[in-house]
């Protein structure tokens, strides 16, 4: 008993030890993971130990509280760490790669997990992908259709070289569009397209923010064709501006909406019934994008959030002189232009989307 508890002791001081990597988890991040990897010598949180346990070839788990530790697996995760797995599984990962965090979809981390050590993807002696061939893919993918809503199997083909990403029906000798490079945008969305490997892929046209969603069957293809999207995006950046420094490129290659859900809005005039309509907020591009429905292909309208010092401002409540019947929580966006008055579902929803909003503002 005494051994245990002297084990588990040693184990914890382990992980909190300075300069060894093991106060995150080694896979996604996460702070105080309390589940290890004895055969990797990795400390990994509980998500992500799930994961392992699907790879017993490669990785063994048990829980640092939990499970008895024998003196000689102790040895051995003091003899490796997070750091120097990260040094050799992580040794090469390509600057466009998506280091999946924990609070992203199981795809991701389950790809990037299985791409480190099933595979051994990154490790020293691999050979770099040029992002230009990286970004260079075809195939097929389930597509949501425009007017049928429903998915059909269709031809995709992304050439980092051209600059651009087209998809084909079998209706059509040509594609059914060519999408720029230079204005795409790729999401996971698995809860919104109710599919576990569930990719939006976001365009702008002349016109309205148009959106593209899509998946594979299989998780490997659909993280593949998300990271080459971004090798794709990486190639375009890097090429258009040269000067910007990798670590501002990055967050730039694609991105998450910083918030998304319902809410109801009002029309210029604020005397119009409000209509519940389905937000979306993209900091990079700085708008408030809407729909009348979460899968719409096309958006009904967007707001541009600009910056204190050009007059925009969000208010909680009503501007003065509006009345509304419905007894819910209020936003006001003030622009230079007009004020957009919105409704939200619960006080939670209000101050959530406040903070979104005023995170925006608050951007240089």
């Amino acid at each position: 008993m005494m051994d245990r508890d002297r084990n588990k002791t040693l184990l914890l001081e382990l992980q909190r030890a300075a300069g060894t990597g093991n106060a995150r988890c080694a896979d996604c991040g996460e702070p105080d993971p309390e589940w290890a990897s004895y055969k990797l010598g990795i400390f990994i949180c509980l998500n992500c130990s799930g994961i392992h346990r699907n790879l017993p070839q490669i990785s063994r788990v048990k829980s640092l509280r939990l499970d008895f530790w024998e003196n000689d697996l102790i040895e051995f995760m003091k003899q490796h760490g997070n750091l120097c797995a990260k040094a050799k599984y992580e040794a090469k990962v390509p600057p466009y790669y998506y280091i999946p965090r924990s609070c992203d979809c199981l795809v991701l981390r389950e790809q990037w997990i299985r791409a480190k050590y099933e595979r051994e993807e990154f490790v020293a002696s691999r050979i770099c992908q040029d992002p230009c061939s990286a970004g260079s893919r075809e195939g097929f993918l389930w597509k949501r259709g425009r007017e049928s809503r429903q998915f059909k199997k269709r031809r995709f083909l992304l050439s980092a070289r051209e600059g651009v990403m087209k998809y084909y029906t079998k209706e059509s000798r040509g594609p059914k569009a060519i999408i720029s490079i230079e204005n795409m945008n790729a999401m996971f969305q698995t809860e919104k397209i109710r599919h576990a490997h569930g990719l939006q892929i976001t365009y702008n046209t002349d016109g309205p923010t148009r959106n593209l969603f899509v998946y594979h069957e299989n998780g490997k293809e659909i993280v593949d064709w998300f990271n080459a999207i971004r090798a794709a995006r990486y190639h375009y950046l890097r090429t258009t501006f040269p000067a910007v420094p990798e670590p501002e490129l990055i967050p730039r290659i694609t991105r998450n909406y910083v918030k998304e859900g319902h809410m109801e809005k009002t029309g210029p005039k604020q005397k119009e019934a409000f209509k519940v309509r389905w937000f979306c907020l993209d900091s990079l591009e700085r708008n408030l994008v809407y729909f009348k429905n979460p899968l719409d292909a096309f958006a009904q309208g967007q707001v541009f959030i600009g910056r204190t010092d050009e007059g925009y401002e969000v208010r909680a409540g009503l501007p003065q002189g509006v009345r509304v019947k419905k007894r819910k929580p209020a936003i006001t966006v003030v622009t230079p232009v007009r004020e957009f008055v919105f409704l939200c579902e619960n006080d939670r929803e209000q101050r959530e989307w406040m903070d979104a909003l005023n995170g925006v503002i608050a951007q240089p």
